[in-house]
């Protein structure tokens, strides 16, 4: 049950409304984490500035592969629910996969590198070491797509907070970060 206020499109603050039609527009429904989120019109633009600013960045399967890497890391069944099913629909990213990118890896040497080192940022809280770094420019990543990676981590941290806490009402099948991939 959630522990935090989960207005409607109706009763989220005006300021909230635009950017949830926008939200609506772009996936067919409004998730609960977006109407959670709407209670804070700042927070709101800050995400979405953020997750479009990204979207021209790093591509949709590295960063549904990150998101799924860095939920399970932090036991929020609401964002690998939320992932795991973007993953799969959106990005077209298969079930082993996912299952993989559960443990911070992928079948695909650049995409495991990325994985790999965004887990390690999550884990480490950004103490990661010369060679982690040099590891993920090895495959392929410039100083600016490390910058990017970073960004998607603390994005997704966001995220994982924000549900955590508000005890936000899964409207995805449902995935636990508890049950192993």
């Amino acid at each position: 049950m959630s522990r935090m206020t989960v207005p409607s499109f109706e009763t989220a603050p005006a300021a909230s409304q635009p950017m949830l039609e926008a939200v609506k527009k772009q996936l067919g429904v409004i998730p609960n984490s977006f109407r959670v989120l709407s209670l804070s019109p700042a927070a709101l633009q800050g995400l979405l500035g953020l997750t479009g600013a990204l979207g021209k960045a790093l591509d949709l399967k590295t960063r549904e592969r990150i998101a799924i890497a860095i939920a399970q890391s932090n036991d929020c069944d609401y964002c690998l629910s939320a992932h795991s099913y973007i993953g799969l629909n959106l990005a077209k990213i298969d079930a082993a996969e996912i299952a993989l990118a559960r443990k911070g890896a992928s079948s695909d040497a650049r995409a495991n590198a990325a994985v790999a080192f965004a887990l390690k940022i999550n884990q480490e809280r950004g103490k990661v070491s010369d060679a982690d770094v040099q590891g993920v420019k090895a495959a392929g990543f410039t100083d600016a797509q490390v910058v990017e990676i970073i960004a998607v981590v603390a994005e997704n941290i966001f995220t994982n907070l924000l549900n955590i806490v508000a005890g936000t009402e899964i409207d995805f099948p449902v995935v636990l970060a508890a049950e192993a991939a």
